[in-house]
């Protein structure tokens, strides 16, 4: 992944912010929209865009292009910050290899204490019954 090169691939679009906001709202473009191609991207590899594809399917469109939207600010410039660091967080989040879980094995003390346990319990319910003569 080649950070400069997925940088030089984003579109931006600035658009008027919605909710409340006064007056301010309609005439200040303030939200700002960041569309990516992730399909045509030369800053990932081939393998890197199936595990996205994969992994982010629901973000994307049926072209292969992620839609981010900033309107946290009312600053332009700072949503514009805001939204290229949710992009690049999604991908590299998205590019981490998991570890495999190893299964542990449960040690022989613990698996006497359930047994020894249950014999416990089952003699107390057997106390309970009434004696049979």
């Amino acid at each position: 992944m080649d950070k400069t090169v997925l940088f030089s691939e984003f579109t931006f679009k600035a658009v008027r912010s919605s909710g409340a906001g006064g007056q301010n709202v309609n005439k200040v473009s303030s939200k700002v929209v960041l569309t990516f191609d992730l399909v045509n991207s030369k800053g990932l590899s081939e393998e890197e865009k199936m595990v996205l594809q994969t992994k982010i399917a629901t973000k994307l469109t049926q072209e292969g292009i992620l839609i981010l939207t900033s309107q946290e600010d009312r600053s332009q410039l700072k949503n514009k910050e805001i939204v290229i660091k949710k992009c690049f967080k999604l991908i590299e989040n998205n590019l981490l290899v998991s570890k495999e879980r190893k299964e542990t094995k449960i040690p022989r003390t613990v698996k006497q204490k359930r047994l020894n346990a249950k014999k416990v319990m089952s003699v107390l319910k057997q106390n309970r019954k009434k004696p049979n003569y």
